[in-house]
């Protein structure tokens, strides 16, 4: 459903999936119910928009990112973020700050 396609966002996002911001994001997730909370309901707009779309009973329930339950793809959670805007999906938002405005330099291509 939300895809980051620009290869500088892409490239930010990268770096940050590998210096560990992932287990640092899922330790707090694990200890912060309303951090767990807001993922959930980031899970479940991603579920509805995706069913307005199209129904695929192959995936029912699936969103991406490893929502609800762990963090696993920081790219989908930037897109969703950016299609969706700030205040859907709370580790999107962290993610959108922390790589900070890679479309400065130029526009994506």
């Amino acid at each position: 459903m939300y895809y980051l396609t620009c290869p500088r966002a892409c490239s930010a996002v990268g770096r940050l999936e590998g210096s560990g911001i992932m287990r640092q994001m899922e330790q707090r997730f694990a200890e912060d119910e309303a951090l767990r909370s807001a993922y959930a309901s980031a899970h479940d707009r991603y579920l509805a928009e995706r069913s307005q779309v199209e129904q695929v009973d192959e995936i029912s329930g699936v969103s991406a990112g490893g929502m609800p339950d762990r963090v696993k793809c920081l790219h989908v959670l930037l897109a969703q973020s950016l299609a969706c805007g700030r205040g859907v999906n709370p580790l999107g938002d962290e993610v959108r700050d922390l790589v900070g405005a890679w479309w400065e330099q130029s526009p994506c291509a």
